[in-house]
């Protein structure tokens, strides 16, 4: 047991200095290299864990994904290998500490550097989601913060590699509850909107000193994140700008596509905020009557307001009253007419609308509405997507299809993918007045149920076949168009098959802590964590492959429980 906890001399060319930190998936050291003395943070896969298949996979996809990452915001990667039967990579080592550390001891942090903090993190996650990297599991402990202010994103143990285009591959997802977005905690697919929602709660923590949602274990935290409301940043520090809280709720919507559609566009609504604060903050004396903006902003600028007289207010008010009847009683007609609010309104809507209408009106040429098309697919999927389709693609479709068409059909195929899975997926179809079109329903319900449980070739086979029928028959344009598209994705999944194991967070929480108690040497509280998942999860095919070291370890173990027994 002490040889576990020693610390080796030498991991690869790297003379080991300390232990840097420890947890489920390997221990990290600091380390220098012996030839170039260049510092590294080193992470190793114990030999015990390496002769898990699951475990490996995992260690060596973190590789891969820092290998593709290339970001001033996340952890550079120096090099990996095997030394004595341990697998290690080295990585840039952050002189610093962790998120988590600061929260510790600060409890929470200010707006303006929680922004900052969030800003860099944006940064980081653009580099990723650009390289195909979904990180899956965001939280204060996997951000390192540099002595020099810099954040370092860290641990892409559990990220997931999407195709390029393939951005709603489904795959089992895994992440620490308190920051997991509602489609990972129903084991769903993960996508970029899922790693904003993830940064929208480190956000929560980092302004309210709590996470969004607390429970007893990872289960009932998890269930609060698909059906539960959180209380509102300003409800507990009401001094936030208004204009952080609402970003903040909106990184937490329950929907994928009610979130900001990546992080780039989030980074760019953050950095408004310490600019609208600013200006009002300058500008306050000249905002008249507008105690609002002020009060939502900064809390603390309202003590000045409060400090003055009751009696200079009341006068001032009493003075503007009587100056403003004045004006009403000498007004022409035509004055006060136009002093009227309503009518002042009206005008200003119909010059509004009369903008409007000049501006449809005038011709956009065919690039300038193929860029417009191109603008609102980057917005999130739903209203936007159908104006896209209707005001620009089709237009575009009817005028030169020769051109336009190789150009514009992706995105409508990927238009009607989603109206249709998300048509399908809901709890009652819309078309229960159409026999036919409930068969075809049920046959892409059928599609989407083997592709969830991911048996691929079972659903390229149904989708084929449906392509087929469909083909040859009178179905809408987007039915057609969502079947090809679901049939190309399904086709890249069967040929680069996602990691469906870690559908099962609960079961790889207590696999963990399972493998982290025999590390310890607590073999008995170890084994009954192995029974009770084969007792839950042993009848289960899609936790099968979670399972083979749970199984090995009580099939080994028939004496322990002899020895306590005689005990």
């Amino acid at each position: 047991m002490t040889e576990e906890k020693s610390i080796p001399e030498k991991i690869g060319p790297y003379r080991i200095e300390r232990e840097l930190g420890a947890g489920g998936m390997g221990t990290v050291y600091y380390g220098r290299h012996e030839t170039t003395g260049l510092e590294a943070a080193i992470k190793v896969l114990p030999a015990s864990l390496a002769r898990e298949e699951g475990f490996v996979y995992r260690f060596k996809r973190e590789i891969d994904a820092l290998r593709k990452v290339k970001s001033p915001h996340i952890v550079e990667f120096y090099e990996s290998g095997v030394d004595d039967d341990i697998s290690y990579y080295a990585m840039e080592y952050v002189d610093g500490e962790t998120l988590t550390a600061r929260l510790t001891r600060e409890r929470r942090i200010p707006w303006r550097d929680a922004i900052d903090i969030a800003l860099q993190v944006c940064r980081a996650l653009k580099s990723a989601h650009n390289a195909g990297i979904v990180h899956r599991d965001l939280k204060p402990s996997n951000l390192m913060l540099g002595a020099d202010g810099a954040v370092k994103l860290t641990d892409f143990g559990v990220a997931q590699v999407f195709a390029a285009g393939q951005l709603t591959m489904p795959g089992g997802v895994i992440g620490t509850a308190e920051y997991m977005s509602p489609e990972q905690a129903r084991g769903k697919r993960a996508t970029k909107r899922s790693d904003v929602y993830s940064l929208g709660a480190v956000l929560y923590v980092m302004l309210t000193g709590r996470p969004p949602f607390t429970g007893q274990s990872a289960l009932e935290i998890s269930q609060k994140h698909i059906h539960n409301r959180f209380d509102s940043p300003r409800q507990y520090v009401p001094e936030l700008p208004h204009w952080l809280d609402e970003v903040v709720c909106k990184c937490l919507e329950k929907e994928p596509e009610d979130r900001y559609p990546d992080a780039h566009v989030l980074s760019l609504r953050l950095a408004e905020i310490p600019k609208k604060v600013d200006y009002l903050q300058e500008h306050e004396s000249f905002e008249f009557g507008s105690g609002e903006g002020t009060a939502e902003t900064m809390a603390e600028s309202t003590s000045g307001a409060s400090s003055m007289g009751g009696e200079v207010g009341g006068t001032l008010m009493r003075d503007l009253m009587q100056a403003h009847l004045d004006e009403q009683r000498a007004a022409t007609p035509v004055g006060s007419l136009l002093d009227n609010t309503w009518v002042l309104v009206g005008l200003l809507l119909l010059l509004i609308l009369g903008g409007v209408f000049w501006y449809r009106s005038r011709d956009e040429s065919p690039e300038e509405l193929f860029a417009r098309g191109e603008k609102l697919m980057q917005r999130s999927a739903g209203s936007a997507w159908e104006q896209a389709r209707r005001e620009c693609f089709l237009p575009l479709i009817k005028k030169d299809p020769e051109t336009w068409k190789p150009r514009v059909d992706g995105y409508l195929d990927q238009i009607a993918a989603y109206a249709v899975e998300r048509e399908v997926r809901g709890a009652q179809s819309t078309r229960t007045g159409d026999s036919a079109a409930d068969e075809v329903d049920r046959f892409l319900q059928r599609a989407f149920e083997q592709q969830d449980e991911g048996d691929y070739a079972a659903a390229e086979a149904t989708l084929t076949a449906l392509n087929v029928l469909m083909e040859s028959s009178p179905r809408s344009d987007q039915e057609r168009r969502a079947v090809r598209h679901l049939l190309r994705e399904v086709r890249a999944q069967a040929e680069d098959p996602p990691d469906r194991t870690e559908q099962y967070p609960f079961l790889r929480t207590s696999l963990e802590r399972a493998e982290e108690l025999q590390l310890a040497g607590e073999d008995e509280q170890a084994l009954r964590i192995w029974e009770s998942v084969l007792a839950l999860y042993g009848d289960d095919p899609g936790a099968d492959g979670l399972l083979h070291e749970a199984r090995r370890r009580v099939a080994a173990a028939p004496a322990a429980p002899e020895a306590g027994a005689s005990d």
